[in-house]
Parts: C-alpha cells; sequence; structure tokens
C-alpha cells in the first residue's frame, strides 16, 4: 500500500506550474489512515462516492486551439486511496497547453490517470465515472440547494468547535420515523493549511428521532476541525451511526469549490443509485 502522507503532498507549498500533460502529478492518499481513527479497520458500514466537479478544464486540440469543459469526476468510496486536491488541480492544469484529438481522449486519460491513482496497484477496481460537458451544455447546468427540512431555523446555542459526538442522541422510546435534515453550517479547515472549507449537509435516515438542536450544535462543532472533505463525512456517519443507532443512513455534503474543483462526498448505508451531482448557490 502507498504510504504518502498529506504532508508529503503539494499542499501550502509553492509549486511548479506544469503545463504539458502529466499524469504522475496526481498525489494518492491512503484513505484507510483516517478511517482507523474513527474505528473502521475492515469492510465500511457504508457505501458511496466522492462527487468532484472539476470548473477549470482546458486542452489544444491538434490546431493549437484552446478547448475548454466542465467534468463531473466520481470517485468510489470502496477505493483504497483519495486525490488530494491541489494535486488533481495540478495535474489538471497539465492539460493546457498539450494537443489532444478529442474531448473523449481527455476524458478518457482523466479516467485512467484517476483510477490508477485510487486503487494503486490493488487487484479489485470500481470503476471511475468521468464525464465532460462542452460549453454547449453549460447553460442546461442546474443549481439547487439540498431538499430536506432546514436545521438552521433553530436558534440555538453553540459553544463547541471541534468534533463532539456526544451532543447526539436520539428518542429510542417513540416510534420510528424517516426524515431529511439539512443544514449550511457545516465548516472545517484543510487538514495540511488550516484554510476554510465551507460546505451544506444534508442527512437522510430511519430510525429512533435524532434530536436536532443536538444534531446541529453537532455539525457547527466541525468548526475549527482539521480534516479532508471525504475524512469528515464519514466521521459525521459513524458518529451518528453509532450514537444515534438508525436503521438506515446517508450522509452526503456540497463543499464549495477551491482551486477550481469541488469534492461533495456521499455515504449510505445501502447501495442504491448516486445523488444527482447538483451544485448548490454557493459552488
Amino acid at each position: 500500500m502507498n504510504h504518502n502522507t498529506p504532508e508529503q503532498s503539494q499542499l501550502g507549498k509553492s509549486s511548479a506550474y506544469v503545463d504539458q500533460y502529466d499524469a504522475s502529478l496526481l498525489f494518492p492518499i491512503p484513505r484507510a489512515t483516517k478511517r482507523a481513527e474513527i474505528g473502521i479497520t475492515a469492510q465500511p458500514v457504508f457505501f458511496g462516492a466522492d462527487l468532484w466537479t472539476a470548473f477549470e478544464l482546458s486542452w489544444l486540440n491538434t490546431k493549437g486551439k484552446p478547448q475548454v469543459a466542465l467534468a463531473h469526476i466520481t470517485v468510489p468510496a470502496e477505493s483504497t486511496h483519495i486525490v488530494e486536491s491541489k494535486s488533481f488541480k495540478l495535474y489538471l492544469n497539465s492539460f493546457n497547453n498539450t494537443r489532444i484529438d478529442s474531448p473523449d481522449e481527455v476524458r478518457d486519460r482523466i479516467r485512467r490517470d484517476i483510477s490508477a491513482a485510487i486503487w494503486h496497484g490493488s487487484a479489485v477496481q470500481a470503476s471511475v465515472g468521468v464525464k465532460l460537458l462542452m460549453p454547449e451544455m453549460f447553460d442546461a447546468e442546474p443549481v439547487h440547494e439540498m431538499d430536506g427540512l432546514n436545521l438552521d431555523r433553530m436558534d440555538i446555542e453553540c459553544s463547541r468547535y471541534q468534533p463532539a459526538p456526544d451532543l447526539l442522541s436520539a428518542t429510542a422510546d417513540e416510534a420510528p420515523v424517516s426524515e431529511t435534515l439539512v443544514s449550511h453550517l457545516l465548516k472545517s479547515n484543510c487538514l495540511v493549511t488550516g484554510q476554510p472549507d465551507w460546505g451544506s449537509v444534508q442527512i437522510t435516515y430511519s430510525g429512533p428521532q435524532i434530536d436536532q438542536a443536538g444534531l446541529l450544535q453537532y455539525i457547527v462543532s466541525f468548526r475549527n476541525h482539521n480534516e479532508f472533505h471525504e475524512q469528515c463525512v464519514e466521521r459525521i456517519f459513524m458518529d451518528i451511526w453509532t450514537r444515534c443507532k438508525p436503521t438506515q443512513l446517508t450522509v452526503y455534503a456540497r463543499y464549495t469549490r477551491r482551486g477550481g474543483l469541488d469534492i461533495n462526498p456521499w455515504r449510505t448505508s445501502a447501495p442504491g443509485a448516486l445523488p444527482l451531482n447538483v451544485r448548490t448557490a454557493r459552488q
């Protein structure tokens, strides 16, 4: 297994601008290290994916004319590694002065290179999804807020700004419920640089009713926490799963973009269709 650490990446460092295609710029980081911190040492209890959107993708056609596109990239949560986001940006920038025959070839290179990075030689691999949207499709890209009951309506006291799972509770002696709850108050910080990461989170569950005030205070408690997007969502999932004991649970976060990339982790207790990769107004 590759043992790259976040501190070894280009995060927080001056980086050379490479404008000729270079797949070696991608920096994979094992998922297992941070999962072990939240009690996952074997097969996770969740399924899911990380939905990336690349807003700054360009290359040259065979005549040297610049082309632009948006890219939706789906990274399966069962992959052994994540790709550090700055390295992803540097990798995409390496297409900028590279002549490539067609958008299909760009798509295929991204799929191949991301697959190699996130599986890092593993014999068992799930496919990486890559969809390129050319300029004639830009106008059809929707903007929509996450559906669900808005937790932020509550006028609550907040005083804890590091993850506090003890704030979570559920009513076990009443009839179970099924509901979807949303908050726009999720904020965490980059694990290496400490720069803020802003997000919205949607929690869908069935089971004992979760105390909404405590859940909102718990979401707010991530405010000064340093961890990557994917790791924060898995921590939220496991804390709710362990303390509230739902029969089904889905946690989906959409983080605002940085460096032309947004990352939107989705974790669920039962396999099913992926959510639509639709950006929110803040994204």
